[in-house]
């Protein structure tokens, strides 16, 4: 069962970027299509062969490297990220919080695109294909297409315009 993108958008995206102080109608807008091109807003959280976790599908690999080579030199941002994980878990298997933290997955999601220095003018807020590009340089890690994210953005999240 996945996750309604309204639900995800107001409950999860929205608060996990202004506590970040990174929130954005285009920044949230990126996530949820993220979510939507990547796991189908959570209907697909784990795929085993390729070991990509919940709802953003990121990797182990990509997890480390981002705290490795972005966080690390980010302290405030490293312990605001750090502050969404669980207690215990986090310690013990930092990677499953991946598929079972939503608001930590957010965090780390919004890290990925951030080390990429992406900034996405109020402009484009609705422009689903520059989105997609963006997604698709900075975030994709399979042969996933522009007009893919676009009709997943379409079939998942265009179908629940928010409130903003």
């Amino acid at each position: 069962m996945g996750i309604r993108a309204k639900e995800l958008r107001l409950n999860v995206i929205r608060p996990t970027l202004r506590y970040l102080d990174m929130w954005s109608n285009a920044n949230e807008n990126l996530l949820l299509g993220t979510a939507a091109v990547e796991s189908s807003l959570g209907f697909h959280l784990k795929a085993e062969q390729h070991q990509y976790l919940g709802i953003y599908q990121i990797s182990p690999k990509k997890h480390k490297l981002i705290w490795d080579h972005y966080l690390f030199s980010l302290p405030k941002m490293a312990s605001l990220v750090r502050g969404l994980a669980s207690q215990r878990e986090f310690i013990a298997n930092p990677h499953k919080e991946l598929a079972t933290n939503l608001s930590y997955a957010t965090s780390v999601a919004w890290s990925i695109y951030h080390s990429c220095g992406i900034s996405i003018k109020d402009d484009y807020t609705h422009d689903v294909q520059y989105l997609a590009k963006i997604w698709h340089k900075n975030f994709n890690k399979s042969n996933k297409t522009i007009n893919y994210f676009c009709s997943q953005y379409s079939e998942y999240v265009l179908e629940e315009v928010p409130n903003t």
